[in-house]
């Protein structure tokens, strides 16, 4: 069983991105709790830019984190597939090339937040997104995501 989400696994995620020049965002529970959300997750969230070249990207970074991926998992993300959860490696990893109510990558850039080198979708995206899956644990989280996100703005 992987651990759950932690800020060392995000630092180690950060880094080898970063390396490798992947453009990508903390988004879902894992990028607000980057943002100061008091909660916890089972996995990180990552919003990835949908190119080629980034996806190519990509690839090499999860294989040098120690992601074993398959032929399948490479495909799905060299296509940019929606969503793509990765339970087999150092830690739980979803993957989202089409996160539900944004837009597109570049629109999430514009405004997102880059807190100590992590960048991270701004808070108003990951409440958007959350509304619109619309699952049953995203509603009930929206309510204190809220809060903190209203509480974040006073604090910058």
């Amino acid at each position: 069983m992987a651990e759950p989400f932690s800020f060392r696994q995000a630092e180690r995620l950060r880094k080898v991105l970063a390396r490798h020049k992947v453009q990508y965002l903390f988004i879902g529970k894992s990028g607000a709790i980057i943002l100061g959300y008091p909660d916890t997750t089972q996995d990180t969230d990552i919003f990835v830019q949908k190119t080629r070249e980034n996806c190519v990207a990509l690839t090499k970074a999860l294989k040098a984190l120690g992601f074993q991926l398959t032929k399948t998992s490479v495909e799905e993300i060299l296509r940019g597939k929606d969503f793509i959860q990765l339970r087999n490696g150092p830690f739980d990893l979803d993957l989202i090339f089409a996160p539900d109510g944004i837009e597109s990558f570049e629109d999430a850039w514009r405004h997102h937040v880059t807190v100590k080198g992590y960048p991270v979708c701004h808070p108003d995206d990951i409440i958007r997104s959350k509304e619109k899956a619309n699952r049953l644990r995203d509603r009930e989280s929206l309510p204190r995501l809220k809060a903190f996100r209203d509480y974040w703005r006073q604090k910058r």
